[in-house]
């Protein structure tokens, strides 16, 4: 549900029911505010809930399968500040966040093997920061940086994560780029060391008519050697082409 109050102020608010047959019941509300402010400024505020329930795959299907598993809870704070300054060819924006979580399913290992187990209560937060530029009418830039502080090692959740990304665009040709820095990535919970690289992506499209384009893409091509979760390395440099048909 989203009512305007003022011309200034708008509320949202929202409500679901999860129902489960082992562990039953859950209701998992959200709400929150947004102030739009003189100068195109927008700000906005979240309270809400996440709650999910063990996937079969965590609960029964191969090692690290624990069929004990408790539903995740976590309760989210949120406050965003955005700006587009005069003319919209260049925003900015940062957004802090608070989350407490309970019971989060993580792969641990015990007895020497790993296994699927509720982690206990966490405390996570951090900030983010956007910026966007065009250029000109063929060139856009856009960049984020993200910091996240945990009160327990989380798996693929990286301290520190950096992006940088170009649009170039003329006639027919659109040359899409992105640079990521990922930062103090834990692959296991058991593991002391976390995963620190940059990531290289291009890709170029061709728009052949109207509803056809092909393009080539290529990707990690720094070819770093990295793992999200620890036993499976990522893949080296990738190229691939292919055509986009846009039926609509």
């Amino acid at each position: 549900m989203r009512q305007e109050l003022w011309s200034w102020l708008i509320a949202d608010a929202g409500l679901r029911y999860d129902h489960h047959s082992v562990s039953g019941g859950e209701w998992v509300p959200q709400g929150g505010l947004t102030f739009l402010l003189p100068s195109d400024i927008v700000v906005k505020t979240i309270v809400s809930k996440g709650f999910r329930n063990p996937t079969i795959c965590e609960l029964y299907m191969y090692r690290p399968a624990n069929a004990d598993l408790e539903p995740e809870r976590l309760m989210n704070y949120e406050l965003s500040f955005k700006q587009h300054l005069p003319g919209g060819r260049m925003g900015y924006g940062f957004n802090v966040f608070y989350i407490k979580a309970d019971n989060l399913i993580n792969t641990q290992m015990v007895d020497g093997r790993p296994l699927n187990v509720n982690t206990g209560k966490t405390e996570n937060s951090g900030f983010e920061l956007l910026f966007d530029w065009m250029a000109n009418s063929n060139l856009r830039f856009n960049a984020n940086y993200s910091f996240l502080h945990t009160s327990q090692k989380l798996t693929a959740a990286p301290k520190n994560k950096l992006f940088l990304g170009a649009t170039w665009q003329k006639d027919r040709l659109t040359l899409n780029t992105g640079l990521q820095w990922i930062d103090g990535l834990y692959t296991s919970t058991s593991d002391t060391s976390t995963e620190n690289y940059w990531l290289w992506n291009l890709t170029a499209t061709v728009r052949v008519a109207k509803q056809l384009a092909v393009f080539a893409k290529g990707e990690n091509l720094l070819a770093q050697h990295y793992e999200v979760n620890a036993g499976f390395p990522m893949p080296r440099a990738t190229v691939m082409a292919g055509v986009q048909i846009n039926f609509f």
